[in-house]
């Protein structure tokens, strides 16, 4: 039995034999199998239970136990930040803002450098129309996370939105100072061009290159001015990028964008300097790019012997054919020794050096000496670094001071200019020779009797100096001058300065010249309120008679919107000062503000149609009484019309109040 038994465990159960082995003509794959077994739904899983809320009581049960199903959530692992986010936005979703807003906090409290909590608990306040916080919580998230600009890019982003442009401004200013990536200056431009304020773009550019001084951001620098038509500009961009970089920080894109600008404006000749000019300095192997666009260039614009130009064998000859036609031509001498410094022997060197030195400038002007000096300079320095002599720099050094004329000029006598005169009294002044910084105001103003600038502060000079009348005189020849560059300036220094010494009568005889002179409605008001500030007995009334003479001169004045200033800096000082009558007053004189309708005529003088403007009606003019008294029987037809298509428009309304 247990030798059965025994038999029986190690049967082998038997195996269905396959008699054919080759593959079914038709194969079924494993996503054929489940798209199948949807199709017929094989699979039916129940739909999740539905629960419905009948009363108050058991909507604030639910709430209960979701909330505590959410804080058990938290109390396990606090560090599980969606779990925060998860507990606020079921909040929102019940439109308890305030609750989602503590949970933010706290979770803020336990991960404040978590970047997606702050986007979620910005996006919760916006998407709820609450600026102002969501303000407070982008300016808190920039203040402990600067570094993370996608926080500086939403609230931009978000400002720009809401139209509030001064706002969206004054972010991208904060940011700038963190100095941040170049795509982030990138936006600040993008985003003045959209409200066309070029000047502001030109100088985040210029902030912007010296930030991130790489030679494709002074490119892009360039090329802006280049595409607002800015010609001059971008060739000066491109003139300080090379001057930036110097010699010893050359590349090859920086002249082949210069050289390619000044070809688009066919300054071919330009074109070549440039070339030439980087040939020269940077070396064969950096500089494939450059050979190769030179070499299309000329082959587009040049001839053979341009091509030629490029090897520096051939350029010798082209030097010394240009300082044989002008010897005196100092920046073809620069570029001549440039070049024998390059590969040639010292004694061939100090040769071209002393053929170069011996071309003096013919007349003694320092426009013509400031190239020559530097050829010294440059032999000197020559001397010094390369051939390492240093009696032969001793001796050029001493060859130079004894040639250059340093005694023959005068600045101010040959070349008069104003801030050659500023720094001459600027030295004087720090020196504490005050009569001679009188000589040279008196120079100065001899050289440009229209400079008020010139003018004020040669009065302050003489005000600190303790000499009262004589900046009284000052001020008195400066307003007799019968050209001015900047007149109010003047006139208002002058009143400045008669209010500081005190002296009331003779401020208020200025004000009445300067109305002599000109009627503008803010040196009215200037009088008006100096009146008031004045302190003493009858300012109120003196302050009041000036606005009534400033009304009544300006009636005249076509500019009405001048005279309703006057009138509502009269009102603020009758609402502070005056009494009930007295506002009433001013209240009758104040203007009608109408819509009129004018045609408009195009540049060529045709039709192009008509434009709605607003203008001022005042009371006080007669002849617009008509225009008023119309003005306000249309209103009163309006008025009449509106209440007549309300009655058609509900005929039931008046018969149930006729029967009642």
């Amino acid at each position: 039995m247990a030798a059965s038994t025994a038999a029986g465990k190690q049967r082998i159960p038997k195996v269905a034999k396959v008699k054919n082995k080759a593959p079914a003509e038709v194969q079924i794959t494993a996503e054929q199998l489940l798209r199948e077994a949807k199709e017929r739904e094989l699979e039916l899983l129940p739909p999740p239970p539905q629960q419905k809320i009948t009363d108050e009581e058991e909507l604030n049960d639910y709430k209960l136990r979701k909330r505590k199903t959410f804080e058990d959530n938290i109390r396990k692992n606090r560090t599980v930040i969606s779990n925060w986010i998860k507990y606020a936005q079921w909040e929102e979703s019940l439109k308890e803002i305030q609750r989602a807003r503590s949970i933010y906090e706290r979770a803020l409290d336990v991960d404040y450098r978590n970047i997606t909590l702050w986007l979620k608990y910005a996006e919760m306040e916006m998407k709820n129309r609450q600026v102002n916080h969501a303000r407070n919580i982008w300016d808190r998230a920039i203040t402990t996370l600067p570094r993370v600009n996608q926080f500086w890019y939403k609230y931009t982003y978000m400002e720009e939105m809401l139209g509030n442009v001064a706002g969206a401004r004054q972010v991208f200013e904060r940011w700038m100072e963190w100095q941040p990536e170049e795509q982030a200056w990138h936006s600040y431009i993008n985003f003045e061009l959209r409200y066309k304020e070029v000047d502001r773009a030109r100088t985040i550019y210029e902030r912007f290159v010296l930030v991130h001084p790489d030679v494709k951001n002074w490119i892009k620098y360039a090329r802006f001015e280049e595409k607002h038509a800015y010609f001059a500009h971008a060739r000066k961009v491109y003139e300080r990028a090379v001057e930036f970089f110097g010699d010893e920080h050359m590349d090859e894109r920086l002249y082949v964008a210069f050289a390619k600008f000044e070809e688009n404006q066919k300054e071919f000749e330009r074109v070549r300097v440039i070339y030439k000019y980087a040939l020269d300095r940077i070396s064969k192997q950096e500089a494939q790019e450059l050979f190769k666009n030179y070499t299309i260039f000329e082959k587009k614009f040049g001839d053979r012997r341009g091509i030629e130009d490029i090897i520096v064998s051939k350029r010798r000859f082209q030097y010394e054919e240009e300082v044989k036609a002008n010897p005196h031509n100092y920046d073809a001498w620069f570029d001549y020794l440039r070049l024998v410094e390059s590969d040639a022997e010292a004694e061939t060197v100090r040769e071209v050096y002393e053929r170069a030195i011996a071309n003096v400038p013919p007349i003694q002007e320092k426009r013509h000496w400031k190239r020559y000096i530097y050829l010294w300079v440059n032999y000197a320095l020559y001397e010094e670094l390369e051939a390492k002599d240093p009696e032969r720099t001793r001796q050029v050094y001493q060859a130079s001071l004894e040639l250059i004329p340093h005694k023959k000029g005068t600045s101010i006598g040959k070349c008069p200019k104003n801030k050659l005169f500023k720094g001459y009294i600027e030295l004087e002044l720090q020196l504490r020779e005050f009569d001679r910084c009188r000589k040279l105001y008196e120079k100065f103003l001899e050289f440009g009797p229209e400079n008020c600038t010139s003018w004020i502060k040669f009065a302050e000079l003489e005000t600190i100096l303790g000499d009262i009348e004589r900046a009284r005189a000052i001020y008195e020849l400066a307003i007799s001058q019968l050209r001015l560059d900047m007149p109010e300036v003047l006139w208002k220094s002058y009143i400045d300065f008669e209010i500081e010494q005190e002296e009331t009568e003779r401020t208020r005889n200025l004000y009445r010249r300067l109305l002599q002179r000109t009627q503008h409605v803010k040196v009215w008001i200037s009088f008006a309120q100096f009146e008031l500030s004045s302190g003493k007995e009858g300012s109120l009334a003196k302050c009041r008679q000036i606005y009534e003479e400033a009304n009544k001169t300006m009636r005249n004045c076509e500019e009405k919107e001048e005279r309703l200033m006057l009138l509502e800096s009269w009102r603020s000082f009758e609402d502070e000062f005056g009494t009930t009558s007295d506002k009433e007053r001013v209240d009758k004189l104040m203007p009608e503000k109408v819509k009129k309708r004018r045609k408009v005529q195009a540049d060529d003088g045709s039709d192009a149609g008509w434009e709605e403007y607003y203008d001022y009606i005042f009371p006080e003019d007669a002849a617009n009484q008509p225009n008023l008294k119309l003005l306000a029987m249309a209103k009163l037809w309006k008025k009449q019309q509106q209440e007549k298509e309300a009655a058609e428009q509900d005929p039931d309304k008046d018969i149930d109040e006729s029967e009642s």
